[in-house]
């Protein structure tokens, strides 16, 4: 049924212009036209569509005669040219209509949208009724009266062609016009698409035999809601969801009549009609819509001219395809490069990029808006897009447990790299997600020696020699050949570093490039390489990574991403998982397609990974990255690479990883990170701790704002074993405090803390710290103290602390808000006990 066509003609309160009421359409000269509606009778129908049949035979007849000329030629008789045209021709098929793909965040909000043609297909019932007349009228009144072929326009064309001895005429009605399109939009090529073009009277009949079994296949309503979703309307807009969008910004179900009238004058000629260009011939073709409906009896000729007499009004909204204009550039790009390398959604190139920009797929990816703007932020306030130094930086965020990307982010626009501030190259992603061949990772790589170390059983208070010189001998690859220069000597870049004793933990805090070579060694060069890979780490160009002994100081040149998903595991407690970034892909008909699977395994045990987190905690308490925290339990690792050609952090929560670099895409040694000036800051020497170290605490705290704190869990007790040599130092008492001075006490001497609930005290005032865990005396560094808080005496018993134990239950005062933004002071580059070694 034509929605609406009940209404009555006329009726000035039948909304926007769309006619009301119960009368039919009238034709020309007062005679009512009868029009298929819902309320139809059955017999009424029967006698409808033995009309049709009666006209279908005759337009068979006719077709015959529209090509007698050729006909004759061929020896071919009208008769058997008849029965022939009534068949269904071979290979019809109405789908592959182009429709536009949007790519979704993890909520649901668009982020961007893919097209060969921007098409939104929509049911009938949310086209506006007045549009559907307006088109009706216009381009072929009598659509629900006759078949496939208008007899009327057809005989009419029928003189011309044989006029002619040609056919230059074809009478087309909405179905026809419907079948051109649709051939037109099903070519893959150029010739295919000219041959949908042609005048030919070849083309003709395969468009008039189509009709047909449209016709048959189809029923009237479902033939005008493809054509008004395949038609074109100008400005590449393409149906008339997409077009409403673009000429109105509105949906297609809310157009009124003048636009209604303005979008259906437009099909016949929509680049002539394009109101964004031609705005006169567009508002007269609309005008002549407006005339036919009332010339028809569809519109009360009073209310036409009234329609007239309004200007044009567009809200022009435009809808690009791509990333470029996504407000997440380079992890749409990540996003879209999946689908077209990836096996899983086709198994050529081309039918992958046909399903991403012709198949109207609702794409839901792994991005949370709130860890990409934070991101998005912290890069673009530390490395400004067009800064003078020509630096760039780079951030890619991790979920642990999943492997979900919450967030991908440049300090660039997406755009050609001729331009300042722009760029095609996703430095945070690998070769083949990005274009990028990866950034040597520096010290971030000791993690995976420190890992190693830890899974032989090392424990924390392990010490090795590191001397100021170190020379490789003695370290042989997984293919047990010999490798490194023992010509060449490795060495710390801080003054007073090596020469001297470290501890596992102590190395690490402080980054000792030859502690590191030595405990690589002790450890076994092949077996750092395979944790290092357990944990999903290759160079970004797709290959192995190299195998030589500064492997622990990371010559290696990865992405972002991998490094973060490889932190990432750490958090999850020795679970690996590949990254992910999208979620679900649906088809335009709401059909599940497959996507790549969660891979994730356990690459090494729960204690290994919590007695690494103990040890990357003190990088951020007491290493080379102190007072770089989040207020909650974390983890990281800091990494200068050599020569300050490019700077890095890695650091992670149980809940969120992140991998951050920055440096200079024209070529780190060429331009290191020395003595340049960015935002209205100058540095001397860029270290981990110095840009990146910031960007990352900035990021994850935006990240994780308002979302709860989950804690590492205590390593094995064997590491701590006696003359381990495992540091401990003193916990202040912070009994009798408020909150947040005990809190600021604590972070000040390198602890951590969390909140438990009230407590009942009668020694210590209600809203002061009534007790701690661990108590006063010593602990491990960087180990979290739980502060409870004094709700006042008790009913009974002293209530002194012991004894309190947790809240009884019932509705209590809301806790003091824990401090989220406590000042800290940046590194100093100067200060040796931030300068980390190369």
């Amino acid at each position: 049924m034509l929605a609406g066509a009940e209404d009555e003609p006329g009726n000035p309160d039948a909304g926007e212009g769309a006619p009301g009421g119960s009368a039919p359409p009238r034709r020309p000269g007062g005679r009512p036209r009868r029009i298929l509606t819902a309320s139809t009778t059955r017999e009424e129908k029967a006698r409808a569509v033995r009309g049709l049949g009666a006209l279908g035979g005759l337009a068979g007849f006719i077709v015959a005669l529209m090509l007698l000329p050729t006909a004759c030629t061929a020896g071919v008789g009208a008769r058997d040219a008849a029965d022939w045209f009534q068949t269904e021709p071979e290979g019809l098929t109405t789908t592959g209509v182009p429709q536009r793909s949007r790519v979704l965040s993890e909520d649901g909000r668009t982020i961007a949208t893919f097209f060969y043609q921007n098409r939104v297909d929509v049911p009938l019932e949310k086209i506006a009724p007045v549009l559907q007349k307006a088109v009706l009228a216009i381009e072929d009144s009598r659509f629900y009266e006759h078949g496939a072929i208008d007899v009327q326009g057809t005989l009419r064309a029928l003189a011309s062609n044989l006029s002619h001895g040609s056919v230059t005429q074809g009478g087309s009605g909405i179905t026809q016009q419907y079948v051109k399109n649709l051939l037109l939009t099903q070519a893959d090529s150029d010739s295919e698409r000219q041959a949908a073009r042609e005048i030919t009277a070849a083309r003709k009949v395969r468009e008039l035999r189509y009709a047909v079994a449209v016709e048959k296949r189809f029923t009237k309503n479902e033939i005008l809601r493809r054509y008004l979703n395949i038609a074109y309307y100008g400005d590449g807009a393409y149906g008339i969801e997409a077009a409403s969008r673009h000429y109105f910004s509105k949906h297609a179900s809310e157009l009124n009549l003048a636009e209604a009238a303005l979008l259906a004058g437009v099909i016949r000629y929509p680049y002539a009609y394009d109101p964004t260009k031609h705005a006169d011939a567009a508002r007269q073709r609309r005008d002549v819509v407006l005339d036919r409906m009332a010339e028809l009896g569809w519109l009360d000729p009073a209310k036409a001219e009234k329609t007239k007499k309004q200007p044009v009004k567009l809200d022009v909204q435009n809808v690009r395809s791509g990333c470029v204009s996504s407000v997440a550039p380079f992890f749409c790009d990540y996003v879209q490069r999946e689908i077209l390398i990836n096996p899983v959604f086709g198994k050529t190139a081309k039918e992958r990029e046909k399903l991403l920009k012709r198949g109207g797929l609702t794409i839901r990816t792994t991005m949370d808006r709130r860890a990409q703007k934070a991101a998005q932020r912290a890069v673009n306030e530390h490395v400004p897009p067009k800064n003078s130094a020509h630096k760039a930086a780079a951030e890619a965020m991790v979920e642990p447990g999943t492997g979900e990307i919450k967030a991908m982010v440049v300090d660039r626009e997406l755009g050609p790299d001729e331009e300042r501030g722009k760029t095609w190259i996703n430095f945070a992603a690998d070769a083949s997600h990005g274009s990028s061949i990866g950034m040597q990772a520096g010290s971030t790589f000791k993690a995976f020696t420190l890992a190693a170390a830890l899974d032989e059983g090392m424990p924390f208070g392990t010490r090795l020699m590191a001397p100021r010189e170190y020379v490789p001998v003695g370290f042989r690859n997984c293919d047990g050949e010999r490798v490194g220069d023992p010509t060449a000597s490795l060495g710390n870049a801080a003054d007073g570093e090596g020469g001297k004793q470290f501890s596992i933990v102590t190395g690490t805090q402080h980054s000792v490039n030859t502690f590191f070579l030595a405990l690589e060694k002790e450890v076994g060069l092949c077996d750092t390489v395979k944790m290092a890979e357990r944990l999903g780490m290759k160079q970004a160009n797709g290959k192995p990574l190299e195998q030589y002994p500064a492997f622990t100081l990371g010559f290696n040149a990865v992405s972002p991403l991998r490094l973060a998903a490889a932190y990432a595991a750490f958090g999850a407690r020795g679970e690996y998982c590949e990254p992910i970034a999208i979620k679900e892909i649906t088809d335009a008909s709401g059909k599940k397609l497959k996507v790549p699977p969660r891979d994730c395994e356990r690459v090494m045990d729960k204690g290994v990974a919590d007695a690494v987190n103990h040890v990357l905690s003190g990088v951020l308490t007491k290493g080379t990255a102190r007072g770089m925290g989040l207020g909650r339990d974390a983890a990281g690792k800091t990494g200068t690479v050599d020569n300050f050609s490019a700077a890095w952090f890695a650091g992670y929560t149980p809940d969120l990883a992140s991998a951050v670099w920055v440096g200079d895409p024209r070529g780190g040694y060429k331009h290191p990170m020395t003595s340049l000036c960015m935002n209205g800051r100058c540095y001397g020497a860029v270290y981990g701790a110095t840009i990146p170290a910031p960007i990352w605490q900035q990021s994850m705290r935006g990240a994780l704002r308002n979302t709860d704190a989950t804690s590492f869990h205590r390593p094995p007790s064997f590491y701590f074993s006696k003359g381990s040599g495992e540091e401990r130092v003193k916990v202040p008492d912070v009994r009798g405090m408020k909150l947040r001075d005990a809190i600021d006490r604590l972070r000040g001497a390198g602890f951590g803390t969390s909140v438990g609930g009230r407590v009942e005290s009668r020694r210590y005032d209600e809203g002061t710290v009534a007790e701690m865990s661990p108590g006063p005396g010593s602990a491990e560094p960087g180990a979290t103290i739980t502060l409870r808080v004094s709700k006042g005496p008790g009913r009974g018993g002293d209530g002194g602390g012991g004894g309190g134990g947790d809240d009884d239950g019932g509705p209590q005062p809301p806790l003091p808000p824990l401090p989220t933004n406590t000042p800290t002071l940046p590194p100093r580059p100067g200060d040796p006990a931030q300068q980390e070694p190369a």
